[in-house]
């Protein structure tokens, strides 16, 4: 396929409509009241995001909503919202949204728990859902890296996995979504994971030689 069909081909596929406008307001009212972990950013600018990754990755305009849409589940209202989801926008979207949620439940489960189980779900999920979560998982593995920049070790302090736990889950996504064939989202996925391994790994070190040095 040469780049030029490639790129018509997105085009033609990506293209937005009213449903697209609705699952957008529909988004930014169910998730109105929150931020981001341990930030002052809305929670929508994570939603658009995602989005964006999915349509540039080549999903349509179903896959696009199913982005929008995708920690609605999880996030504000559990098993009914997902009725909800399909009743507003049809089985497409809700099966993947479905399959990006690891708990619809509450209290949810506890975080090991649920995540060991999350990367099970993938082996066997269709492509649809392996993309939009994809996308998830590249743009918070990115704001991940861009804030350890900045603040280092406490930015752990947000997630439930800690520094290990967060760590070892997003070297486990790497590993599943490299597992099939190599896409734009999951070879970036495994380009991050690789670069926040390498400066927590070279943050760790440097904290140790500054505490070897005080014990002098």
């Amino acid at each position: 396929m040469t780049i030029r069909k490639s790129a018509s081909r997105i085009t033609a596929r990506t293209k937005l409509g009213r449903r697209f406008e609705q699952a957008l307001r529909f988004a930014l009212r169910e998730h109105a009241n929150q931020l981001k972990k341990g930030t002052k950013v809305p929670y929508a600018a994570h939603l658009l995001s995602v989005a964006g990754l999915v349509m540039e990755a080549g999903g349509d305009e179903a896959l696009a909503i199913a982005a929008l849409l995708h920690d609605v589940v999880e996030d504000c209202g559990g098993a009914p919202m997902l009725k909800e989801v399909r009743r507003r926008f049809g089985n497409r979207v809700a099966h993947v949204v479905a399959g990006c949620t690891d708990s619809d439940t509450y209290p949810k489960p506890p975080w090991r728990e649920r995540k060991e189980r999350y990367l099970k779900h993938l082996r066997t999920a269709g492509a649809d859902v392996r993309l939009v979560s994809a996308a998830d998982k590249v743009h918070n593995v990115r704001s991940i890296l861009t804030d350890y920049r900045e603040i280092g070790e406490p930015i752990f302090e947000r997630f439930q996995g800690k520094r290990e736990g967060t760590l070892w889950y997003y070297r486990e996504l790497a590993k599943e979504f490299g597992r099939q064939n190599p896409t734009r989202l999951s070879r970036e996925l495994g380009r991050v994971v690789g670069e926040l391994n390498a400066v927590t790994a070279q943050g760790e070190s440097n904290s140790r030689r500054r505490h070897g040095r005080r014990g002098e």
